[in-house]
């Protein structure tokens, strides 16, 4: 079968392929070849992915699915691969399903006995983990919280409550609030790490205590995407003294 073609008497497959959270070149070769061998693929921005395809020269045709549209495309993607269509579904950057569209189409896709098929790659996730410096044996991953006040709060609380070092994903524009309430929640002692435009050219990452990173960066204006890591766990109160992560509080 040549790249791009279907076959009703071939099973149809579905692809969730990792792109690249900002160096294209971390693009790996097997998401290429796989992207070259679909007959459509969904992307979260298809103008994002367009500018992917035309660097990697990719020439199938794209489509959109995105949280907005999600429920109302998944049966077509699902349709697509049941006639034996090679499908692919990528978000802006990193993997689908990590804190961005996907689950809904693997959860019905395993429904009508499709098994996805997942082509890893780089992810922000990971990055900020290995980057961090903090405890990483054991950690809990938060997404995005939400902005209404009250559920805020409470996603805060359930991060305070933790006995591992937490990742979470913040707007810049967010992310100067999001240091204070850590900070009052979890304690100024309590180790951080703010890792900002991962991989790009203004790569950044910043390490300290939340008092300390809420002092130095009062005035900042935040640009860029942002990950922050705390290790929610209770730093030795004594000033001067390292709390687990091995800063000195």
């Amino acid at each position: 079968m040549t790249p791009g073609t279907s076959s009703s008497d071939a099973p149809g497959e579905l692809f969730l392929i990792s792109t690249p959270i900002g160096n294209l070149d971390d693009m790996t070769i097997r998401a290429v070849e796989t992207l070259k061998q679909c007959t459509v693929v969904f992307a979260e921005d298809t103008r994002r992915t367009l500018v992917l395809f035309r660097k990697f020269g990719i020439h199938v045709r794209l489509a959109s699915y995105h949280a907005f549209n999600e429920h109302g495309k998944t049966h077509e993607v699902i349709s697509r691969v049941l006639a034996g269509e090679r499908v692919g579904l990528v978000t802006d950057a990193g993997t689908p399903c990590v804190a961005d569209p996907g689950f809904l189409l693997v959860r019905e896709a395993v429904k009508a006995g499709i098994q996805p098929k997942v082509i890893p790659g780089v992810s922000s996730l990971t990055f900020a983990i290995a980057a961090g410096g903090l405890p990483s044996e054991r950690f809990s991953f938060y997404g995005f919280l939400p902005v209404k006040s009250g559920r805020r709060a409470a996603r805060i609380a359930e991060i305070a409550a933790e006995n591992k070092s937490v990742v979470i994903f913040e707007s810049p524009y967010r992310l100067s609030k999001l240091l204070l309430e850590l900070r009052d929640a979890l304690g100024a002692g309590t180790a951080c790490a703010v890792v900002r435009e991962a991989t790009k050219l203004h790569e950044e990452i910043l390490r300290g205590t939340l008092g300390e990173l809420v002092e130095t960066t009062a005035a900042r204006v935040w640009k860029g995407e942002c990950v922050v890591m705390v290790s929610a766990r209770n730093p030795d109160p004594s000033a001067g003294q390292e709390n687990e992560a091995g800063f000195v509080s």
